[in-house]
Formats: structure tokens, C-alpha cells, sequence
């Protein structure tokens, strides 16, 4: 019950309605501060109040640096950033010294289906930037309530699954496979447009 305490005094915080993330063109995707990824993605970034999943073989490997720029660009702006259950405590440092406002930053443990409520009700409220959840069990029902929930919130929304995920299909508007070895990304869905055919080298920190 802690868990649902702390995400209605989240929730009760904040009163006025968000409306839409800032920071790009209206009517434009947000950017997700690399240029190389922007330049394949349908509308140049993240997918507007929609479901983005990146799917790993195991956490740790620099995947967060991912949605750095991202992150830092909502909470400087002032935007709440939400992490829902994350595998590993974060490294303040690290996080600040890639721009992120940590005043912005709050973080909810939930396991199961208590992780999938915080993270559709965050979503749904209209009160954050953007929504991270770590996810160990979800189906596609609770995948869909994550995408009506980001859609109804305007809210970006990042889900972290297994890699093994990529072979299930998914309500997800984009969905991204990190690879550690060689490093890379693969786009394997992506809303409103084709994934490029060849995966995009990038360097994790």
C-alpha cells in the first residue's frame, strides 16, 4: 500500500494540466536528442503521447543514456520525469552530469500488477513529462492501457522489456532493440512509417 500512498501524493501534487510536452515543433514528434536516430524516426523523435518500448538483453548495459537528453529536455523545462520500478538505484552523478534536473525526479517501487497501475495512472493524470517503467510481466492488454493511458495524458511514455519481447507482437507506436554486442539499435516498429533496414551503430555510456 506504500506504493499507492506515494503515487497519490504524486498525483495530488501537482493540479494545473500539463497539455503537451514542449520543446518541438507543433505537430512534431519529440526530439530524442540524437540526430542520427531522429533522422530514420517518423516525424524526427519519440512518438507524441504514444508508447515507446526498448527492449534489452539484460539492464545495465547504457541503455538510459538513451533517454538522457530526452529527460534532461523535459526537466529542465520543468517537467516530472517518473521511473517505475527501475532494476538499480540511480547514480545521482550520473544523472546530473547528463543534465537532468533531479528535483524533477521521482521514483516508484511496485512489483507486478501494482508497477502496471502506478505507470497507467501516472501517465493518465497529465502531470509528467514522461514516464519510464521497467516492466517484467505484461501482456499485450496491459500494454494497450499503457498506450489509452500516455494518449489520454499526453504523456511520453518508455517501457524497458526483455529482449526476448521482440519476437511478440505489441500496441507500442515504436519499439527499439538494443544490442550490447556489437553495440547498436534496431528500430523494429515504428507508427506512420517504415524501420530502416539496417541497424544504427551507437556507443553507450
Amino acid at each position: 500500500m506504500s506504493s499507492v500512498v506515494a503515487l497519490d501524493r504524486l498525483i495530488d501534487a501537482r493540479r494545473v494540466w500539463r497539455g503537451q510536452v514542449v520543446s518541438s515543433p507543433s505537430g512534431a514528434n519529440f526530439s530524442t536528442g540524437h540526430q542520427f536516430l531522429d533522422a530514420v524516426l517518423p516525424g524526427g523523435g519519440w512518438p507524441r503521447a504514444a508508447l515507446s518500448e526498448i527492449l534489452t538483453t539484460a539492464p545495465g548495459i547504457g541503455e538510459l543514456s538513451l533517454l538522457w537528453p530526452t529527460l534532461a529536455s523535459l526537466t529542465v523545462s520543468g517537467e516530472r520525469v517518473v521511473l517505475i520500478s527501475p532494476p538499480h538505484l540511480p547514480y545521482p552523478q550520473a544523472w546530473i552530469h547528463a543534465g537532468v534536473d533531479l528535483r524533477q525526479l521521482s521514483i516508484i517501487q511496485a512489483d507486478g500488477r501494482d508497477a502496471l497501475w502506478a505507470a497507467e495512472q501516472c501517465l493518465r493524470s497529465g502531470s509528467c513529462g514522461a514516464v519510464l517503467s521497467w516492466l517484467r510481466q505484461a501482456d499485450d492488454r496491459s500494454l494497450r492501457r499503457l498506450q489509452v493511458a500516455a494518449a489520454t495524458g499526453q504523456t511520453l511514455a518508455f517501457a524497458y522489456r526483455p529482449q526476448a519481447e521482440a519476437a511478440n507482437p505489441s500496441p507500442a507506436a515504436l519499439r527499439l532493440v538494443l544490442d550490447s554486442q556489437p553495440a547498436q539499435l534496431r528500430v523494429i516498429k515504428c507508427r506512420g512509417g517504415l524501420p530502416p533496414a539496417q541497424p544504427l551503430a551507437f556507443a553507450w555510456h
